[in-house]
């Protein structure tokens, strides 16, 4: 079935991409045309899965290249931006705080102070990605590693299988508006977000300023939604005694998790006061990289590390960028919006969000891809709201929250797929639509009633 699929999808992306690129478009000029072919049958490549994304994504940017659809330095220009040496680091920092086992040693402790019954838990899993989003800037590592704990929680309270797989559920669910609240909760997504906001200098504060609030607020509703739709069959006792079995089989602070902690702590401060000492935090972020592998400082990453560091998301992410600053160049994104989206641009802020949350809503739903849909909706987004004016930094981040907030199935989302299945966090598609349902209305209220009115108490617009 799965190989059935990948050739259909193969047959439908290349049949789309010739299609449009001989039927003639009078108002768009060459390169555009040939970059809305190339796009359009790599969206359809990356949603049907017909390879691995990065071969897809190598595939579009050879293809850019050797058709000469724009300079190679805008091709590949996401490689000139500290944004991918940041998620070099960050894959680095979170190996270092996964593998020195700094990370469970604080959740096994938030575990033994505050888990007494369920909803404990579930407020546990929301807290633990919250303080683990400071120590490890990538969602997958930090969902893991609390996936790890929570497996001991669920054999300790002996707990139902039925029960079991909402806890898995939450895990990775939690991760998705967790992560949003700081920039380098994610450091795969919220930099390339950021990036379509400029000219507007989105540093670590600046981010935090703008979405710390309505996340926070997103965080919460998130929670109480999954108390809610996932009850648990049976009460919970939590066998306090294996827990502190477990905190007692890890031991003393080891002299790695020391200087990890020492490491990542300098980072934190350094990515707080970016705008103070006015060094990127791509460069702090691969800096503090650096040190950990250096002898008696560090010592935490070695050779082997560099595994972590994956170059199929770094080409998959080149290639969504390139969508958006090839397709601005060459006019693929303001025929997009002229042709597609309506002339009339809505003057009421509220309006407009929840149309831009629509729309992206809408695409996600047919293409899946959070990276692959950010590349055409948002650069499409920034075109359609060009003439009122706005702060760009408004439609980018609304066009995301509702793009990588939205999620029905697991392929959705990454951090939802990457926890389904029996071993990693028990769920299905079947908890994926129970809750996905609900959560999409959701959307609206988190970008026209948390986001918009506090962009206004802060002056955005």
């Amino acid at each position: 079935m799965k190989q059935h699929k990948r050739l259909i999808g193969l047959i439908t992306g290349l049949l789309l991409g010739l299609i449009v690129y001989f039927i003639p478009i009078s108002n768009l000029e060459a390169p555009g045309h040939i970059c809305l072919a190339l796009s359009l049958m790599t969206v359809v490549f990356w949603a049907f899965g017909v390879a691995q994304p990065g071969y897809i994504s190598g595939l579009y940017l050879v293809l850019l290249a050797v058709f000469n659809v724009a300079p190679k330095t805008l091709i590949f220009s996401t490689w000139n931006t500290s944004m991918m040496y940041l998620i070099i680091g960050a894959y680095l920092i979170a190996t270092a705080v996964k593998e020195s086992g700094l990370g469970e040693r604080i959740a096994y402790w938030y575990i033994s102070k505050y888990v007494t019954n369920f909803n404990s838990i579930i407020i546990s899993i929301f807290a633990l990605t919250f303080i683990l989003s400071l120590l490890i800037p990538h969602p997958w590592p930090r969902a893991f590693l609390i996936m790890s704990v929570m497996a001991v929680v669920i054999k300790s309270a002996n707990m139902p299988k039925e029960d079991a797989i909402k806890i898995g559920f939450t895990v990775f669910t939690a991760s998705i508006p967790v992560s949003m609240i700081f920039l380098t909760g994610d450091a795969s997504i919220n930099p390339l977000a950021a990036q379509y906001a400029q000219p507007v200098e989105v540093g670590w504060l600046m981010w935090l300023k703008v979405m710390g609030v309505p996340m926070i607020l997103t965080s919460i509703v998130t929670m109480l939604m999954i108390m809610v739709i996932f009850k648990p069959t049976q009460q919970v006792q939590i066998n306090q005694d294996d827990i502190a079995k477990k905190r007692a089989e890890i031991g003393p602070m080891k002299g790695v998790e020391k200087r990890t902690a020492f490491w990542v702590i300098l980072a934190i401060i350094l990515w707080m006061t970016d705008s103070i000492h006015g060094v990127d935090i791509g460069w702090v972020t691969l800096f503090i990289a650096v040190m950990m592998a250096l002898p008696k400082i560090g010592d935490v990453l070695t050779p082997a590390s560099w595994s972590a560091v994956p170059v199929q998301t770094l080409l998959f992410l080149t290639a969504a960028v390139a969508i958006g600053r090839v397709g601005a160049q060459t006019g693929m994104n303001a025929w997009l919006a002229s042709t597609l989206l309506p002339s009339f641009v809505p003057e009421n802020i509220f309006v407009l969000a929840a149309f831009v949350t629509l729309i992206a809503i809408v695409i996600h739903l047919c293409f899946g891809s959070v990276i692959a849909v950010m590349g055409i909706v948002i650069p499409a987004m920034l075109a359609f709201t060009e003439a009122l004016g706005i702060n760009p930094f408004i439609p980018v981040m609304v066009a995301y929250t509702a793009i990588n907030a939205h999620f029905i199935l697991p392929f959705h989302n990454l951090a939802i797929l990457v926890g389904a299945g029996e071993e990693n966090g028990m769920y299905s598609e079947k908890e994926c639509i129970k809750f996905g349902l609900p959560y999409t209305l959701v959307l609206f209220l988190i970008t026209c009633v948390f986001e918009i009115p506090w962009w206004k108490v802060i002056g955005l617009w």
